[in-house]
């Protein structure tokens, strides 16, 4: 980061005030009367109404569409192990990402908590004022655990945006890049350089699109992650392969898809030439992908390539996910997001990218004219059309699983079978 950005970025943390989000009142507050509705006695009614129906909270508090988002910083950004407190300046951005492009209220929690054990206690027991959970930046392979705890523990969707929302964008920009390519899920061979959180929900949101696990090589600092290895967690033990291949270099020979969800400038220009006819890359490693749109198109004309960043064409970004996949949960007052809602959430967000783009988001990126094709195979963030599109199909899904309280609102388009 230069010193200007670095000046420029503390600056807007830091003035006019500090932080990036605030609290705002809903109610008037400007009489006796309103003070005596807002707190003591008039207060005292809604209580007594929770008291009775756990359910009215919906009705007369925030809960509906409030959501927590929390962190024990053990992996932020790529700083990695910073701290809770250190994290909070993603949070708080995380909840402007939730308020800006879905409407929804956000507390950012950082969870000052050593053990899986303390972290999930202290999230549980907080967990009844919100609406939703959606955990940040927490280490794997604990997170694994921590989620699946969490969410046997909740009634309300509990969420590792760092895990499905990455593995949703992927996967429907992967559905796009595949049907340019004339490729299925079912057909090709898929390396992931990385295997944490990121690389591991990807490959299984993968196999949920129907690519076979054999067919399915994950690569950590070790290389190829194989049945021959000690001492590997839960999670890789469900991806060791039983192939030969044992370095990156071997993995990529021949491989139709490589996503790259680890650090820069891992894949070389060799090992793009090596991979099948028609490849696709995902260099989602940020500020510095896996390996350069340039070096990599220079290398095979007939690729296609996605990175993190904004400055590129195909950016795989969360923003298009998690604001939009809690709308649609919150909406029908989901009691979890399932696979069906995430699958839900690809299409529609695959669907999206096909169709003709409105004017003003082509210029909000100083583009003449965004058109379907192998430098655009996913939506844009600031798409006006993501919560019609993706809050639709999460809550249709939601209430076909049986897994919403309320029905399909009267607002959202009509969903066709």
């Amino acid at each position: 980061m230069t010193d200007d950005l670095k000046k420029a970025a503390l600056q807007y943390h830091a003035e006019p005030k500090p932080g990036k989000i605030a609290i705002e009142v809903t109610k008037p507050c400007a009489s006796q009367q309103d003070l005596s509705l807002a707190y003591t006695p008039g207060v005292a009614e809604p209580c007594r109404e929770i008291e009775a129906d756990k359910e009215a909270a919906y009705q007369y508090t925030s809960k509906g569409n409030l959501v927590a988002v929390i962190t024990d910083g053990t992996a932020v950004l790529g700083l990695g192990n910073i701290g809770a407190l250190a994290g909070k300046p993603v949070m708080e951005g995380k909840a402007v990402l939730f308020k800006r492009f879905a409407d929804i209220d956000c507390f950012d929690i950082e969870v000052d908590a050593d053990e899986a054990d303390d972290f999930v206690d202290t999230v549980a027991r907080i967990a009844s004022g919100f609406g939703g959970i959606n955990l940040e930046d927490i280490a794997a392979p604990h997170c694994f655990d921590i989620e699946k705890r969490l969410i046997e523990k909740l009634d309300i969707p509990v969420f590792h945006d760092d895990q499905h929302g990455t593995a949703i964008i992927i996967t429907a920009g992967l559905k796009n890049a595949l049907e340019l390519q004339g490729k299925n899920f079912s057909d090709i061979k898929v390396v992931c350089l990385g295997a944490g959180a990121a690389g591991i929900a990807s490959m299984n949101m993968l196999m949920a699109m129907g690519t076979a696990k054999e067919n399915i090589l994950l690569c950590d600092r070790q290389g190829v992650v194989h049945t021959g290895r000690d001492n590997l967690s839960e999670q890789k033990q469900l991806f060791a392969s039983a192939h030969t291949q044992r370095t990156l270099e071997e993995a990529m020979h021949g491989a139709d898809v490589c996503i790259g969800v680890s650090g820069p400038n891992l894949i070389s220009a060799d090992m793009v030439k090596s991979m099948a006819d028609k490849p696709i890359v995902f260099a989602l490693s940020n500020p510095d992908p896996e390996i350069s749109p340039a070096t990599a198109l220079a290398a095979r004309d007939d690729l296609i390539i996605g990175t993190g960043r904004s400055d590129y064409p195909n950016q795989v970004n969360n923003v298009l996910g998690f604001p939009f996949i809690f709308r649609g949960a919150l909406d029908v007052r989901a009691s979890e997001i399932n696979e069906a809602m995430k699958v839900a959430a690809v299409n529609a967000l695959a669907k999206l990218a096909k169709e003709p783009v409105p004017q003003e988001v082509s210029h909000a990126y100083g583009v003449e004219q965004f058109v379907f094709g192998p430098e655009y195979i996913i939506p844009k963030p600031l798409d006006p059309r993501l919560k019609e599109f993706v809050s639709a199909a999460v809550a249709d899904a939601a209430v076909k699983t049986g897994v919403a309280k309320k029905p399909y609102p009267s607002h959202y388009p009509a969903q066709v079978e």
